[in-house]
């Protein structure tokens, strides 16, 4: 997608704070941290969002689930909230599929 921030970013065309790459997905720190650790983890296939998920793209997103586990372990972070939001009414304002991983914080239910 040409419009797309976060193909750019996967792209090297706009700068990030990488915190993990593979061929299947890239992770980086969140420019407006909601939490003291905030990262997120997006698949380097265009995918808009969780209602995209299709039996050709799903393992895809079992891989960034992966990463999550490893990169959460490699930053000590026992407990740790992720976060997707589908659609603009439920706040997904990049529409590339991603998911926040926040913690070192206390998280409170219900988000919002």
């Amino acid at each position: 997608m040409n419009d797309c921030l976060f193909c750019k970013i996967i792209a090297g065309e706009i700068p990030s704070k990488k915190v993990y790459e593979d061929e299947l997905c890239y992770a980086f720190y969140d420019i407006d941290p909601q939490a003291p650790t905030h990262f997120l983890v997006i698949p380097k296939e265009h995918i808009v969002s969780c209602g995209e998920v299709t039996a050709e793209n799903a393992a895809v997103v079992g891989h960034c689930f992966q990463v999550i586990s490893k990169v959460t372990k490699e930053l000590g972070l026992q407990d740790f909230r992720v976060v997707s939001n589908c659609g603009e009414r439920a706040g997904q304002s990049v529409f590339h599929l991603h998911f926040h991983v926040l913690g070192g914080r206390d998280m409170t239910w219900p988000p919002g």
